[in-house]
């Protein structure tokens, strides 16, 4: 099951980033994989906690975190979510919420093409 989630969390890494290697998350990257996975669900897990473990397990001075720190924050989130598993047991259910995700492009809309009618307004012929 991890390597499910390991090409999850490369799917998110290069998400929105043409130059991206895959190899390393960024924490704006790393709410989205939580929030298209279901892992925030507002009540035992918000984009705040989300936040704060990646600020925990990231190294200092670096913006991005690599799979091994993406593992420990997910088993860290996981313990908050599946209060009363094992922290195992925890890490695989947070792996089973990203088998098969990735990004959700939203907020994006497609405005139907208008041609441009002429007008008299303004005009004398």
């Amino acid at each position: 099951m991890e390597s499910e989630a390991e090409k999850t969390f490369h799917l998110f890494a290069a998400f929105g980033d043409s130059s991206s290697s895959g190899s390393n998350l960024n924490n704006q990257n790393f709410v989205k994989l939580c929030k298209d996975c279901g892992i925030i669900d507002g009540k035992a897990i918000t984009p705040t906690d989300v936040d704060i473990v990646f600020s925990k397990v990231k190294e200092k001075n670096v913006r991005t975190i690599d799979w091994g720190r993406f593992q420990t924050a997910i088993k860290e989130l996981g313990q908050k979510k599946f209060i009363g598993k094992s922290p195992e047991e925890a890490l695989q259910s947070m792996f089973a919420l990203m088998r098969n995700k990735g990004p959700i492009a939203s907020g994006v809309t497609v405005k139907p093409l208008q041609f441009l009618q002429p007008t008299l307004a303004g005009h004398s012929f």
